[in-house]
């Protein structure tokens, strides 16, 4: 996909006002992270800004070894369009999730010895991957992973580039070229604390990723 069209996923949003301003932006994506481990577990009660999303941005439930019961839940009172699944879940749990009509992401921590034949299974039961950076976190760690490790995986299922992004890997987003790369993942590089986006800085990536 040509790096203009990349769609935009803003994650680990916290707070009412954050969020308010952020949507100003129209990122394609925006999640919320609801593991309580998580410095950036949403609290805030949703009837609050639930109302501030506008049309064409996307509410995503980020989950960590969940029960299906409980992110079926959530999904209802909350209005979540999509679930990133971003622990150990199985194909069946993936399949059950998309089966009850929603969108499924599944995380993939990727290192040197990462093994994407494990992703076959994932295929058919998942409508994106997130390719994230190993870490002592399941997500928001903050750093990147070797992108070329990506030229080994050869399925259809369009992916998110996740992982310490930055302003400063603009022209290297530019010149990254995968069939499946469907969109860039952006979160604690654009934060003043967890949870506590800079929205112009998020502002700035985006318009230099699109000029």
């Amino acid at each position: 996909m040509p790096y203009r069209k990349l769609k935009i996923k803003v994650c680990g949003m916290k707070y009412t006002e954050n969020i308010e301003e952020l949507m100003q932006l129209q990122p394609d994506y925006v999640g919320f992270i609801f593991y309580e481990r998580s410095p950036r577990f949403i609290t805030t009660q949703w009837a609050v800004f639930s109302s501030i999303f506008k049309q064409g941005t996307s509410k995503v439930g980020v989950f960590v070894d969940e029960e299906v019961e409980i992110i079926l839940q959530k999904v209802t009172d909350l209005g979540l369009e999509m679930v990133q699944l971003h622990g150990h879940e199985t194909p069946y749990i993936c399949r059950e999730l998309r089966e009850a009509g929603l969108k499924v992401m599944k995380a993939f921590r990727v290192g040197d010895d990462f093994e994407f034949d494990q992703l076959k299974e994932y295929a058919t039961v998942c409508d994106y991957f997130l390719f994230d950076a190993s870490g002592p976190h399941p997500g928001g760690n903050g750093v990147r992973f070797n992108w070329e490790l990506l030229q080994k995986y050869k399925l259809d299922v369009p992916f998110f580039l996740s992982g310490g992004i930055s302003e400063e890997h603009i022209d290297e987003i530019r010149n990254y070229r995968h069939p499946q790369l469907y969109g860039i993942d952006l979160n604690s590089k654009f934060e003043t604390s967890p949870g506590m986006k800079d929205v112009e800085r998020v502002k700035d990536f985006i318009k230099k990723l699109r000029a």
